[in-house]
Parts: structure tokens; sequence; C-alpha cells
């Protein structure tokens, strides 16, 4: 009979003991457990056990939860550029938000030569000219005749910003750059003769009130203009031929008055000696402020350099000084429209429009 039991507990495998049934074999002769390293080692592998079924699910939660994020990300993009395509390209919208958004994204409203054209610049020149006329002129953009105005500037804003890409590169092709120094120089000789308001807070006040414009705005504004008119001066070879022949016949004593009779481009003056025919003082508006710099600078009898005042090419003399005020006279080279070095330079490099407004 024992033999017989033996066989069978070698045909039959021993059950593995669980952490229950060795805590009631490991008992003292108190009938307590005792704790034995495989008593817990059972009893961690019975725990680890009851909890690796919840780890899969919860994988697969995690992964479920980062592929609906990832599509919710995509179709709110798709949705947001979609939108701003149709409001940019279809409707020409130039709300505040679009504009922040072109200010980020760089969507491109036309093409000039090689190089795109940002939609931002073609806002920023809009938006300007409608805070302007709304807020200085009362003009209403949603009248008939509004409209009209609207459409026409529209033309005029995206020509301008076409126009202003090629300048770029006309500038860059012969190394011209208007450098942070003579930016913030041409601000403070035009503050300095009280033409921008009293002080910095009156005039960043004027700004917002009448363009919407920031100080920075502006100087991006003023930068561009600079910019073109190096780019026309510099280009203008035959004008700076003149104005240099003038200025050495002046400085071999010919006569100022003879030598703007010959030279002059200011059929005003002439014809007598070159002078302006009333006194200046240095807030005088009608004198552009590099001229009235260098006439104040200057003693009674001396005469300028070439002056470039941004339009023109000037030379000057201070005849007398009569109290606070001048007495002088200029010699006037008009120097060639930037459209003049654009036209040609755009006939090669064709541009192409992206709106049409």
């Amino acid at each position: 009979m024992k033999k017989n039991l033996k066989k069978l507990a070698n045909i039959f495998p021993k059950r593995r003991s669980t952490s229950q049934d060795l805590i009631t074999e490991s008992t003292d002769e108190n009938g307590l457990p005792r704790i034995t390293n495989e008593t817990v080692a059972a009893n961690r592998e019975e725990v680890l056990s009851s909890a690796r079924k919840y780890i899969y699910p919860l994988q697969h939660s995690k992964h479920k939860i980062v592929i609906i994020s990832i599509a919710l990300f995509v179709t709110a993009f798709i949705v947001f550029f979609s939108y701003c395509t149709l409001a940019l390209y279809r409707f020409k919208s130039a709300s505040g938000f679009l504009y922040g958004v072109t200010q980020v994204v760089p969507f491109p409203v036309a093409k000039a030569g090689s190089d795109y054209v940002s939609y931002e610049n073609y806002l920023f020149e809009l938006r300007h000219y409608v805070h302007y006329y709304q807020a200085q002129q009362q003009v209403n953009f949603n009248s008939t005749a509004g409209k009209q105005q609207l459409a026409a500037y529209k033309q005029q804003a995206l020509a301008q910003v076409i126009s202003d890409a090629y300048v770029k590169q006309l500038a860059k092709e012969h190394k011209i750059s208007v450098s942070s120094q003579e930016l913030n120089n041409e601000i403070t000789l035009v503050r300095n003769q009280n033409r921008l308001g009293a002080n910095e807070k009156v005039f960043e006040d004027v700004l917002k009130e009448n363009f919407g414009w920031t100080l920075n705005d502006f100087k991006r504004s003023l930068k561009q203009e600079m910019l073109a008119q190096k780019v026309a001066a510099t280009l203008d070879t035959t004008t700076q031929a003149r104005a240099k022949a003038a200025l050495v016949q002046l400085q071999q004593g010919v006569d100022f008055g003879t030598v703007a009779a010959q030279y002059s481009d200011d059929a005003a003056t002439k014809g007598n000696g070159g002078n302006y025919g009333f006194l200046i003082d240095q807030t005088n508006r009608d004198i552009p402020p590099q001229i009235t710099s260098a006439l104040f600078a200057l003693q009674p009898g001396q005469t300028s350099g070439i002056i470039n005042t941004g339009f023109t090419l000037e030379i000057v003399k201070n005849i007398n000084l009569q109290g606070s005020q001048v007495n002088a006279a200029h010699i006037v080279f008009t120097l060639q429209n930037v459209n003049t070095y654009i036209t040609p330079y755009q006939a090669k490099h064709k541009s192409h429009a992206y709106i049409k407004v």
C-alpha cells in the first residue's frame, strides 16, 4: 500500500504552495504564522500577479490618449490655417487678430523677383492709413465714398510693399544699408528742432493717436524711407557729379550766386543768387531739418559741403544772422525718384501678387 502511494506521488507533481498554504504550514505552537523569506516571496508574487492584469489596459489607454490628443491638435491646426487662409486671401481681412497672426506666420502677399513679400508688410501699410483717416479725418470706410477710397489705397499699399522689396534687393546688390546709429541720428535731428513733439511721451502719444503706431513702428517706416533715399542718391551718379562739380567751383572761389545760377534746380531761387527770400529759424518746417541744422552750424559767410536731404542734394550758405534767424542761400540738385531705378529692375525680376485688390 505504501509503495502504491509513493508511485502515485511520483506520477502527480506536487501542487505549488500558495502564500496562504505556506503561512498555514509555517505556524508556531500557538498557531501564529511565521514570517520567512519563502512566505514573503510567495506573497509578493501573488500581489504582483494580481496587478499585472491592469497594466496592459492602462498602457493601452495612455496610447489612445496620445493618439487622440495628436489628432485633435492636427485638426485644430488645419481648421486654424484654413480659416486664416480664407480670411486673408479670399476676404482680404485686415482685422487686428489676423494682423497679429501674420506677424508670427509668414503668409506671403506677393513675390518680387525671388523674394516673397510678407502679408504683414501689406497690413502694416494698410492699417496705419485706415487708422489715420478714421481718427483724424472721420472717414467712414463703410460708406460708398469710403469704400472707394479704401479700395484705391489697397492697391497703393500693395504696390508700395512690392516696391519696398525691390528697394531692399537693390540696396543689397549695391551694399547700401541704414544703420541703427543713422536712424537714431535722424530722429534726434528732427526732435532737437521740436518737430516730433516736446518730449518722447508726447511724440509716442501723437503716433498712437494718428497712426496707431508705436515708436518701433515709426522707426520701421522711417528706416525703409531712408533706405529708399540712400538707394536713389547712390544710383543717381549724374546728380552726384553735378553737385561735386558745383562744390569744386565754390572751393575755387567762384561766387555762390554765379554757381547757383549755373547748377541749381530750384527755379524760384537760382535767379537771385540762391537766396531763400525769407529768414529761417531752427523750427522752420518748410526747410528740411538737415539744412536747418547745417545753416546754424555755419558762421556768417561760410558755405557747407553737399547735404543729402533724402530728396535733394544741397549746398547752403549762411549769408548773415539776424537775431535768432539766418539769412541764407542754397543750390539745389534734385535727385531722381527711386522708382527710376526700381522700374527697369522690376522689368527684369517680375513680381506677382497673391491677392487682387
